[in-house]
């Protein structure tokens, strides 16, 4: 048995919820219950529901955010698997928002009898959940009711985010950037980003290192490119949305360690592109992803693709590169995103970019 897992003290553990949005709260309920817990069930509804993101997107979401490389697995936090479920008006004859507790009670009892679920432990964050558990028979977990450690409530994040001015404390306590970018939220970053975009074999990962060390500041890799070679080139239609969110959770992670500028190697607008090249098509959450998180860098350059071309094996042919910047282009422009451009040797482009750093 691994030391760094014990065994779990339940079986089958549940959180209900709107996850209205998301955020790092919820996280925070999700991963402590999960910790205790062979297995966890999460519930997601709500009546009235968000017409733009409802429920089962919701859903979809929190199963992003706590999926791994092997997605085959399923979302999961540490060894526990998560299964997460939405529930809607229509399917499921789920009660209003404003019913009474008993009548939530005894609508989520039967349900659980129905599908046959034998839950154990119910965890929350507010003190409904010790009659909740009590009406279902079950032991009852509080997890951070003062909400001392995630200061934020859903009521208090829909509201700022209807005002389109979210954020008036820091984001990364209220709530992970691939949700915000669901709502057109750009979170402020503590530290200038700046993002290198090119074609493959465009010098663009060598740029990147320069740049770092040329700036005494750290740098965030192509993880499309790690999950590439991990996969042994053949990733899947989900992967690209995975690699987009792990992007930016790279680049928060990198962020405490960076001085002046953080050096990111590309952003989920060409994890997008690469979603239409190789499947034909982008998941709506990976389009948001692209067109928000685009905003997120305070300086945009692109290298030409006249160096060499090396073939390293992973890469497509030579002439592709032109096509690909040519893509790349485009989709700046049509975002709306100022770029430079970047050529010769990386020296010369490393005092390129410092020109324009100033």
């Amino acid at each position: 048995m691994s030391t760094l897992y014990p065994a779990a003290p339940y079986s089958l553990g549940l959180v209900v919820g709107k996850f209205w949005p998301p955020h790092r709260g919820h996280q925070l309920l999700l991963e402590t219950a999960a910790a205790q817990v062979a297995e966890l069930l999460v519930l997601v509804y709500a009546s009235p529901d968000d017409t733009r993101h409802p429920a089962p997107a919701r859903a979809a979401w929190l199963r992003e955010l706590y999926r791994s490389d092997d997605f085959a697995q399923g979302p999961r936090v540490g060894p526990t698997p998560l299964r997460i479920v939405a529930l809607t008006a229509e399917a499921d004859g789920i009660p209003p928002n404003a019913a009474d507790d008993h009548t939530h009670r005894e609508f989520v009892r039967q349900w659980l009898a129905q599908q046959g679920y034998c839950i154990d432990v119910v965890f929350s964050s507010e003190a409904y959940g010790r009659g909740f558990a009590k009406h279902l028979g079950v032991a009852h977990v509080l997890v951070d009711e003062p909400r001392q450690r995630v200061p934020i409530s859903g009521t208090r994040l829909r509201a700022a985010l209807a005002k389109n001015s979210p954020f008036a404390t820091d984001p990364l306590a209220l709530v992970h950037p691939f949700i915000a970018a669901q709502y057109g939220a750009v979170p402020p970053t503590p530290v200038p980003r700046l993002v290198l975009l090119g074609a493959e074999s465009s010098g663009k990962t060598t740029l990147c290192q320069a740049l770092a060390e040329a700036l005494n500041t750290e740098w965030v890799p192509e993880y499309g490119r790690t999950l590439h070679e991990q996969k042994n080139g053949a990733l899947d239609y989900e992967d690209l949305l995975y690699i987009g969110r792990r992007q930016l959770e790279l680049e928060d992670a990198a962020t405490p360690q960076a001085c002046g500028w953080l050096v990111c190697d590309t952003n989920a607008a060409t994890t997008a592109l690469y979603s239409y090249y190789y499947f034909h098509r982008c998941d709506p959450a990976l389009q948001t992803l692209a067109r928000v998180c685009a905003q997120r860098y305070a300086r945009t350059f692109v290298c030409l693709p006249t160096v060499p071309f090396a073939d390293d094996g992973w890469r497509g042919p030579e002439a592709l590169r032109q096509f690909q910047h040519g893509a790349i282009l485009m989709q700046l422009e049509m975002l709306g995103i100022p770029y430079t451009l970047l050529d010769g040797s990386v020296e010369e482009r490393v005092a390129q970019v410092r020109a324009v750093l100033g």
